[in-house]
Formats: structure tokens, C-alpha cells, sequence
């Protein structure tokens, strides 16, 4: 007992450690603040109503009317029955957030490399390496939580692939498929997809290795085990996986049936997202070196200048109070790459660099070339447009590559392998498998190699760089040269700043290795050393950007909007109907009504459509057809003011005939003058065969047929109609064919797609009630399947252990 709390005590000291470090770093978190992230802000207004339902009912909600005229709540934080993976990830992220995403970064990184056999006290530094990496904060900070979720999971994958190839099957099998079934669960597939193309690298290095060592048999025996921990992490998530599968067919990520852009040009048919919007974020090839020098580029679209500024010298020049001035030097454009919008520089860090580079001349290897190949290809491919002829490769022949923009991200993968490699140079450092004169000479090209970029960059700046961002012609213009030029001399100094303290930290590492290489400084303090350098280096640099100032009262958070005079005057009205706000941003809309617009990447793509072509253009036909009651304008003084139109169609309404079409060109088009409440669009291509026994009909509609909406929910609606007439309802709802049901009478019936969005059916002549109700099978299906998945694991999981166990005993007896 005593033997093996003494294994376990300095995991636990470290993995204490990892909490306070993170709760140091956002410690306003312990006063009860919560860090204001902009796009948590606008998750929240598009989550309101199903939370609102969730709480008041005790029940979930799959559906939305909220956003986008309504949609599923798949990507918006639906909760499914039986979601057990789910509950050990919340037990796992117990620290307030952001503190939990960063606790999770370290304890997964730290895992890694145990199980690559580094030691603890390494492992630990290798995790406050990766955990403070820039782009990993700066994203918590901006509020991409899932991104972050799905990245903090990727080294535990690779833990358990790595631990099955060690021969360690039983453990290999059950961390991959808990670990697996953890990076499933952030529900960010465009990190899980990056991480898959880190795995076939990792998984091509074991391949020559066994091939070479004449090991194939292990080889393929450890892939076997390892695809069934995928599928079972796969059967663990799978409601939400199945549920996501089918909804991606219908969102504007999947393939566009439209052959024409709203003016009317010939559109080109993708079956994922156009190329320029892939590509709009891409890396610049000089912007590299931001990786190791942080402002190399100028840093971020806002830095805080100071007075100091020649910005602000030449904005009191120019007239501007010292307000004004202080003001707009705290939010200086000094970012000159290549990209649109840069929230901070993904600055890995001059120290893990340059430990990096140290590793590529002591490890050998499989471990080398994984990493090194790892690092290569994602920053080729997060070039984009800047290296097209490796990125339209991809977006053209490698299945999914085109379903995810901004390409940049990628580089989550040489955020990992980097420090990595890099504690590995210390690995190799203190071993003795080298000579010292091996690692002297690694040294000098190291030093060389780092200091020397650092000290080309310092002497031949002006000749080598202009400082010209893509703005500046706009600066220019509008503020003149000198404005121009003041921002350029303060880009320059940035640049020399970071220049030259990238350059002070390669000394100071250089002279750490060479101490210790000299016999002048034992390992526990070269260890000390290389920790203070790295914390002082990277938080030092995430201070800049995510700080104490980004943290707000809860309720600020938890409650970011506040209701205007129109809005309280449109909540008053206790219809259901539509509200197309064109002046409070994407999501406030949301958190109040049943709005037009959102704020998500995977909107409907039918519905995206149809905003395209006509919402956006303020079109008032096809705002009636939608319902939009309410329109927030803003009148020529920039006031607020709501528009009410009296000629919404209403929830439903008969009609009398059908405009037939058979092409998806033919019925978006036809909605421009469209007599909307008297005739509805049928696509015959898709729903002819509805009336296939009796052609397609007209109808009879006189002065006393009603229908109308009675009760409402976001997942049902119940109607009345009256018609002494059989008779054809338009439905403005949105139509999905994946979960809503229609009932007649409590008898269940068949409705159909109309006006390229919406729903019709036919009802029979009288009175009759009317259902819709939200009830996907898929849910249903997935969560018998988690069940099941679930219970199957936990027998493999107290098996595998007891198994274990008892061997490990037996060995030691």
C-alpha cells in the first residue's frame, strides 16, 4: 500500500497543481465573475427558448422557433436520455469555466506523456506548455468552447492509440474508447476530423516500424482492437452522431440543389461549402513566425498601443481629444497579415521552439517523424489559398475536407506535436544515449538556428518587411498618410519588442543547456528553469489578450441582453408570429421571439436559401409568407422603430390552386410573385406522387373556411380548421421531414414540403383538429442504442480492470 501511494502521490500533487494554476490564471472565477465571451453571448440568445422549455417542463425540446424561422436543437446544446459519456465529461470539467477547459488541456496532456514514458516532473512542464499555448486561450476567451473541448481531448485519444501499440491491449482498448467517446461528446467534428488526419500519421509511422521490425501481426492485431474502441466511443455518442448525420443533409452544409445565386448567375453545385469561404482564413506564409515571435505580424486586429504610441501622438496632431486618442490606441488595427480578422497571433513560444528544434537533432525515430510530419502538414494545409495546390487538392478529393472553413484551424495539430517533440529535447537531454558532444553540437545548431532568425529579423526588418496591412488603403483614405505611417512605426516597433524578446528567451534556454551540459546546474533546476521560462514566456503573452478585464458579473453573462422599449411592446402581443430585427445583431432577436435570423454555421440550408434570395432584400411577399408580423428598422436619425405588417398570411391559410414547378430553380423563383395566400409552390419532382391517384387539384375556398392556431409549443402545434370544403392548408412553419408528425383528429396523416420551405397538407372537408409534433426517431433510436452501448462497456470496463489487476498481481507475487 504504501508502495503504491508512493507511484500515486506525485500524480495527484501535479494533478492538484493543474488546479490551482487554473484557477490562478482566471481567477476572478473565485469571487463568482464569469469571463464574457462573444460568442457564448450569442449562444445563449439562440438556446433561450429551449432552456426556458426545458426548465419549465422538466422535458426537452428538439425543435427551435426561435432562430432561422426554426430549426433543430442538435447543435445547440440538446440534452439526450441516457448520455452517460456526457455525465463523465461534466464530472471531469468540475472547475468553473474557463478553468475547466484549461484543467482539461493539462490533465490530457500530461497523460500523453506518461504513457510515452516521460517523466512526471517533464510531463507536467509539457502540459503547462501545451495548456498555455496561445491560440488555446485566446479561443476560450473569444468563447469557442467546443473547439476548445474537442482540442483538450486529442492527447488522451492518442493516449490510448499509443498505449495499444505498447502491447497494453485491454488498458489501450478501454482509454481509446472512453477517451474517443470524451472528443465525440464536445460535438466539434471539425477538430475531431483534424485530429483523424494526426492519427493516420501516427498510425503510417507505426506501419514502417512494424514493417521494418518485422512486427506486422502486432500491428494489425492493435488496429483491430482499436477500431472496436472507436466504434463502441461511436455507439456511446451515437444519438447525437445519427442525429447530426441526418441533419447535416439539410443544413446549408450539405449539397446546395440550387443552380443559380440570388441575381440570377449560373451557380457552380458543391457538396460542401464554396472555396473562397473555406480559404477566407488563411495563413499567411511570413505569418509562420508568429508561432515564435508574437507580434511578428503585428498581433491582433486590437492591441492596446498606449500613449506612448506615434498613434497617438499623431491622433492628438490630428485633433482628437485625449479621450478619443486613448481610446482608439487601445484598440489599434496594428495586425498587418493576411487575414481578414486576427483575435491574437498563435504564438507556441520562443522557449518550446526552441526545444523543438533542439529535438529534431536528438530524437530519432518513429517519435520524430510522427511529430515532425504532423507539424509539416498542418501548416501546408492551414496556408489555404496561399498554398492552393495542396489545399484544392484537398477540398476537391479528400471526403469531408470541404464541409469545414476557416482552414487555419488545422493548426491544432502542430499546437500538439510541437511541445511535444520539444519536452522530448529534454527527455534526450538528460539522458545518456548521446554523447555530450552530441548534444553541445545540438546545441550550437539550436542556438544558431533560433538566435540567428531572431537577430535576421532584428537587422534587415525594413528591408525584408513593408508593414502594410490590407486595411491600410482603407486608413489612408479615410484618416490620411500620416495617419498610415504613425501605424506603421508602431507595427515596427511591435515587431522589434518581440523580436528581441524572442531572442532574450533563446539566450536564456541556450544558457540552461549549456549550464547543464557543463556539469553547472543539476537537472532539477534545469527543470525549474525551463518551467519559469515557459510560464513567464506564454502567459505573458495570453495576459495581453484574456485577462482579468474580460471577466464580468455572472448575471451579465447569464443574462447579456436587455429588452428595449419595442421589445416589450412586441412581447405583449401573445400570438405566434415572426420578428425580423435588422438592427440588434443575430441572436438578441432570439432570446425575445421567434425571430428570422441567428447565429450558427448550419442554419437549414432550404431556409438559408430563401433569406438569400429574399429576406435579405426585404422582400414583404416573402416575409408575409413567413409570418413576420413585427420588422425593427431604423429610420434615417439611426432610431429604432417597429414596423407592424398587417399582410403577414398568419400561421395557416387554404388556398386554392398550386404554382407546379419541377426543379429547385423553378420553386424559389416563383415565390416572387406569388399570390402567396391564394397559391403555393409544388415541387412535382419531389412531392408529385402526394397526388398520384388523382392529379394534382384545385380547391374550393370561400369566406367561411378558417383554421387556426390554438396551442403552441415549440415541438407541437395544434389547429383548428372549418372548411365545409375538402381544402389544401399552408402551414408557415418550417418544413424538416426528419422528426415532425402530423395527426388528424388524433389519427396520424402525411404532410408535404410547399413554397420551397414551408408545410401543406390536405384536409378533409368539416371540422377537424390538426397536430404537429416534433417526435424524431432518430433521438429514440440513438438512445437505445447509447443504453446498450453503455451497459456493454461498463461489463468491459470492471472486466478489463479486475483482469489487470489480478495479472499485475500475479507478476509481483
Amino acid at each position: 500500500m504504501q508502495l503504491s501511494l508512493k507511484k500515486v502521490l506525485p500524480h495527484l500533487l501535479v494533478i492538484v497543481g493543474f488546479v490551482i494554476v487554473s484557477l490562478a490564471y482566471f481567477n476572478p472565477v473565485l469571487k463568482g465573475k464569469k469571463i464574457f465571451q462573444s460568442d457564448i453571448m450569442q449562444y445563449i440568445g439562440m438556446s433561450k427558448q429551449q432552456n426556458d422549455f426545458r426548465e419549465s417542463t422538466g422535458t426537452e425540446t428538439y425543435w427551435t422557433d426561435s432562430a432561422f424561422a426554426g430549426m433543430p436543437t442538435y447543435q445547440l446544446g440538446a440534452k439526450y436520455p441516457h448520455n452517460y459519456i456526457k455525465e463523465l465529461d461534466l464530472a471531469l470539467r468540475f472547475l468553473p469555466r474557463p478553468a475547466d477547459y484549461l484543467f482539461l488541456y493539462f490533465i490530457g496532456f500530461y497523460i500523453l506523456l506518461l504513457v510515452m514514458k516521460v517523466d512526471f516532473k517533464l510531463a507536467a512542464l509539457g502540459a503547462l506548455a501545451f495548456g498555455f499555448s496561445t491560440y488555446l486561450i485566446i479561443i476560450l476567451g473569444v468563447g469557442h468552447n467546443s473547439k476548445a473541448h474537442a482540442i483538450a481531448y486529442m492527447p488522451l485519444v492518442l493516449s490510448g492509440i499509443i498505449l495499444t501499440f505498447q502491447r497494453k491491449y485491454i488498458l489501450g482498448f478501454l482509454l481509446t474508447t472512453v477517451a474517443m467517446g470524451l472528443e465525440l461528446v464536445s460535438n466539434h467534428f471539425q477538430m475531431t476530423y483534424y485530429l483523424l488526419f494526426l492519427v493516420v500519421i501516427l498510425g503510417i509511422a507505426y506501419l514502417v516500424d512494424a514493417y521494418n521490425n518485422k512486427t506486422l501481426p502486432h500491428f494489425i492485431k492493435a488496429i483491430g482492437v482499436l477500431i472496436w474502441a472507436v466504434m463502441l466511443s461511436i455507439a456511446l455518442n451515437a444519438t447525437n452522431i445519427l442525429a447530426t448525420q441526418e441533419y447535416v443533409k439539410e443544413s446549408k452544409r450539405g449539397k446546395s440543389e440550387l443552380t443559380i445565386n440570388p441575381d440570377g448567375s449560373p451557380k457552380a453545385v458543391a457538396t460542401g461549402l464554396d472555396k473562397d469561404y473555406i480559404t477566407q482564413f488563411s495563413y499567411g506564409i511570413a505569418e509562420t513566425f508568429n508561432l515564435f515571435i508574437p507580434r511578428f505580424m503585428g498581433g491582433g486586429n486590437s492591441e492596446d498601443l498606449g500613449k506612448d504610441s506615434a498613434l497617438y501622438n499623431q491622433l492628438r496632431n490630428m485633433g482628437a481629444s485625449v479621450k478619443d486618442a486613448t481610446d482608439f490606441s487601445k484598440n489599434a488595427p496594428t495586425y498587418w497579415g493576411d487575414q481578414p480578422i486576427v483575435e491574437a497571433p498563435a504564438y507556441i513560444g520562443a522557449v518550446i521552439i526552441f526545444l523543438f528544434v533542439f529535438a529534431l537533432f536528438l530524437v530519432k525515430g518513429r517519435l520524430k517523424w510522427w511529430l515532425v510530419g504532423g507539424t509539416v502538414f498542418s501548416l501546408l494545409l492551414s496556408y489555404g489559398k496561399n498554398f492552393s495546390l495542396l489545399t484544392d487538392f484537398f477540398i476537391d478529393y479528400v471526403p469531408l475536407y470541404n464541409k469545414f472553413r476557416a482552414v487555419t484551424s488545422i493548426q491544432v495539430i502542430l499546437e500538439l506535436c510541437i511541445p511535444v517533440l520539444a519536452i522530448f529535447g529534454l527527455v534526450k537531454l538528460f539522458k545518456d544515449e548521446h554523447s555530450k558532444e552530441e548534444k553541445l553540437k545540438a546545441l550550437k545548431y539550436t542556438a544558431a538556428i533560433t538566435g540567428g532568425l531572431a537577430l535576421l529579423f532584428l537587422v534587415f526588418k525594413t528591408t525584408l518587411f513593408d508593414f502594410v496591412g490590407v486595411n491600410d488603403g482603407f486608413y489612408r483614405q479615410n484618416y490620411g498618410p500620416d495617419f498610415v505611417d504613425a501605424l506603421k512605426k508602431d507595427r515596427k516597433s511591435l515587431f522589434t519588442n518581440d523580436t528581441i524578446r524572442t531572442f532574450v528567451l533563446v539566450i536564456l534556454s541556450a544558457g540552461a543547456v549549456y549550464l547543464f551540459l557543463k556539469e553547472k546546474l543539476k537537472k532539477q533546476w534545469v527543470i525549474v528553469a525551463f518551467g519559469a521560462l515557459i510560464l513567464f514566456d506564454l502567459v505573458g503573452v495570453n495576459r495581453r489578450y484574456v485577462n482579468n478585464d474580460d471577466f464580468v458579473s455572472a448575471r451579465q453573462v447569464d443574462k447579456p441582453f436587455t429588452a428595449n422599449n419595442i421589445d416589450k411592446e412586441i412581447l405583449k402581443d401573445d400570438g405566434h408570429f415572426r420578428v425580423y430585427d435588422l438592427v440588434s445583431g443575430p441572436s438578441k432577436p432570439s432570446y425575445y421571439h421567434n425571430s428570422l435570423t441567428g447565429y450558427n454555421a448550419a442554419e437549414l440550408r432550404r431556409y438559408n436559401d430563401i433569406f438569400e434570395f429574399y429576406v435579405a432584400k426585404n422582400n414583404m411577399n416573402v416575409l408575409s409568407l413567413l409570418n413576420t408580423k413585427y420588422i425593427i428598422a431604423q429610420d434615417k436619425e439611426g432610431k429604432m422603430f417597429p414596423y407592424v405588417n398587417d399582410e403577414a398570411n398568419g400561421n395557416a391559410w387554404f388556398i386554392e390552386s398550386f404554382k407546379v414547378v419541377d426543379h429547385p430553380n423553378d420553386e424559389i423563383r416563383a415565390l416572387e410573385k406569388l399570390e402567396t395566400k391564394k397559391q403555393a409552390v409544388l415541387n412535382t419532382g419531389e412531392f408529385g406522387n402526394h397526388f398520384k391517384t388523382k392529379g394534382i387539384p384545385n380547391y374550393v375556398v370561400d369566406s367561411t373556411a378558417t383554421i387556426q392556431l390554438v396551442e403552441h409549443q415549440p415541438n407541437y402545434l395544434k389547429y383548428q380548421s372549418d372548411n365545409k370544403n375538402k381544402g389544401f392548408a399552408v402551414f408557415s412553419e418550417i418544413y424538416y421531414g426528419n422528426g415532425w408528425k402530423t395527426f388528424i383528429d388524433g389519427k396520424e396523416a402525411s404532410h408535404i414540403r410547399v413554397d420551397y420551405t414551408l408545410r401543406g397538407m390536405e384536409i378533409p372537408a368539416g371540422k377537424h383538429t390538426i397536430e404537429f409534433k416534433f417526435d424524431p426517431d432518430v433521438v429514440k433510436t440513438g438512445s437505445s442504442i447509447t443504453l446498450a452501448s453503455s451497459i456493454i462497456f461498463a461489463i468491459l470496463l470492471f472486466g478489463g480492470l479486475f483482469y489487470e489487476f489480478k495479472n499485475k498481481s500475479e507478476t509481483s507475487a
